[in-house]
């Protein structure tokens, strides 16, 4: 232990004397910050000077920006008046430049400016950038330490904005006022190196005091150390006895590793079992697979013959417009059909927990299920299905397959709600003897004109990309709404209203919910009887890559 003790004794000193020199540091660094600062604001604001003297001139009507953006617009929608406008702005600029030529030296503040520039960039028809300059006769002085000419740069119509670019070559010549700013640098100057030499003694002060004080503690220490080894023959007999009850401890470790073995021997006859389970579960995926690539190829073939047949009657003459457009959109529904019969094919043959992860628009996903079903629910049931997308793309990741199946089953889930609402409608005018005969039939008549309305919205929420399926449709209780999620809950089962529509089977809803927890998104309903529901979908927002950007526009 001695010779360890003095690097411990050094270790201490230093950590004392920390907060010392982080002090004296943090206050050498505010000293140099203020001398920069004091030696940088005059230029920052001869800037600001000179800026807000083009900003606000006016020669005329407008100041320069003004006439800078008009000429950027008839540069855009009409050239025919660029000369004008150019003649303009040439005379504009001439009128703010020649009056610091002709009172030079004569006013201490007021700038010379050597060239005033207006630049805009080149256009697809013009190659060389177009730019109206004035230009100073005077000659420019040399660089010297007092002496030097600075250039203003900004862009009048936004800093993001690199339609047009002003930049003004001026000096203030203003002797007086340099004078007076080394003075200031100078008394600075002196009462930082005075502060620094106050703080530099009170920290040496303050080291002194604190290495006398450690020298005290370390006489202490060592006057200490002699009851310490007294001590630590008494330690040794403790030792013995804890050798003692360590060869006990020993014991039952042996004892408890036993039983973890056998514990291990469990966990492995586990794993051994649960392999089994995973090489069973991809068997049968893979005779699902078979099976389905077999079902696949043979509504293929049958749909050979139907496009056939179509491709003869297109080809054959007498045909009306109407006709025409009728066997295209059937050619159109049969190629959606093959479509759509590949992917649930691909979704079939792989793990429902394993996705193909891919950049997926939200906003052209809402689009394509709007534009597949739009057609079919005004006809069939009598629905109006809208969207409300954002102006933004809205790019998440997941697996477009399961994603597609997710947003039709909750789009079929709204179908059957209004289908339920229609349905009440009718009954309660039916049942309703409150009204004469006439009101009855009326209210009939209207229950069996009622639509139902979907409206698929998408918008963005911070770093989520919200999707929001709303209807009008019968609407939820609590009850439903807490077991809506629940595998074969279903409130559709041996209703007729579900006849032919695939409904209550109490899937459609939890393979919903599989496919959104594999997604890291979360499913928020909002309900009431009688008064539709709101499915609201939260997605991890990923940004897209600028190209990946143009090229889904491109496409879209």
């Amino acid at each position: 232990m001695t010779p360890v003790q003095p690097r411990r004794s050094v270790w201490a000193y230093a950590e004392g004397l920390t907060p010392v020199a982080i002090v004296w540091l943090a206050l050498v660094g505010w000293l140099a910050a203020l001398l920069y600062g004091r030696a940088n604001w005059s230029e920052q604001a001869d800037e600001a000077t000179v800026r807000e003297w083009i900003d606000e001139a006016r020669n005329f009507r407008k100041t320069l920006p003004e006439l800078v953006r008009d000429y950027v617009r008839l540069r855009e929608d009409d050239p025919t008046g660029l000369p004008e406008k150019r003649a303009e702005i040439e005379e504009h600029i001439r009128g703010l430049a020649e009056p610091t030529r002709a009172f030079l030296n004569q006013l201490p503040s007021f700038p010379i400016v050597y060239r005033l520039e207006v630049e805009f960039p080149s256009l697809p028809g013009l190659p060389e950038p177009d730019r109206i300059v004035w230009e100073s006769p005077l000659p420019r002085p040399r660089q010297q330490n007092q002496t030097r000419i600075r250039v203003l740069e900004y862009r009048p119509l936004g800093d993001g904005d690199p339609r047009a670019v002003i930049r003004c070559e001026y000096q203030l010549h203003a002797f007086n006022k340099l004078q007076r700013r080394e003075e200031e640098r100078r008394e600075t100057s002196l009462v930082a190196i005075g502060v620094l030499l106050t703080a530099t003694v009170l920290a040496v002060l303050f080291g002194y005091r604190f290495l006398k004080r450690e020298r005290e503690r370390e006489l202490q220490r060592l006057a200490t150390q002699a009851d310490a080894e007294h001590r630590e023959r008494e330690l040794l007999e403790i030792r013995l006895r804890q050798q003692e009850a360590e060869r006990t401890r020993d014991e039952l470790d042996r004892r408890l590793l036993q039983q973890q073995l056998e514990a291990a021997n469990l966990e492995k006859r586990a794993n051994e079992a649960e392999k089994e389970s995973l090489e069973i579960k991809s068997q049968l995926y893979a005779s699902i697979g078979i099976m389905a690539g077999s079902y696949a190829h043979n509504i293929k073939n049958l749909l050979v013959r139907p496009n056939d047949l179509l491709a003869r009657c297109l080809e054959a003459d007498g045909m009306t417009r109407d006709q025409a457009g009728m066997l295209h959109e059937v050619r159109s529904t049969l190629g959606t059909v093959t479509e759509r019969l590949q992917q649930i094919l691909r979704t079939v043959r792989r793990d429902p927990g394993k996705s193909e992860v891919t950049r997926v628009d939200l906003n052209r996903l809402v689009r394509d299920t709007v534009g597949t079903w739009s057609g079919m629910s005004l006809e069939k049931w009598k629905l109006r299905i809208s969207t409300d997308v954002s102006a933004e793309p809205l790019w998440v990741r997941g697996d477009l397959s399961h994603l597609q199946q997710a947003v039709e089953n909750l789009v079929f889930n709204a179908r059957d709600a209004t289908f339920e609402m229609r349905n009440y409608l009718v009954d309660a005018a039916r049942t309703d003897r409150t009204v004469d005969p006439a009101a009855r039939r009326q209210r009939l008549i209207e229950a069996y004109g009622w639509k139902g309305e979907v409206t698929l919205a998408t918008r963005r929420e911070g770093s989520a990309a919200v999707l929001e399926i709303r209807d009008n449709g019968i609407g939820m209780s609590e009850e439903v709404q807490q077991n809506c999620l629940r595998t074969h809950y279903s409130t559709k089962r041996d209703n007729a209203i579900y006849e032919g529509y695939s409904a209550g089977m109490g899937l459609g809803l939890s393979f919903v919910a599989v496919v959104l927890e594999h997604h890291g998104a979360e499913l928020e309903i909002a309900s009431e009887p009688l008064k539709g529901a709101a499915f609201r979908i939260r997605f991890p927002l990923a940004e897209a890559e600028p190209s990946a950007e143009r090229a889904a526009d491109a496409i879209s």
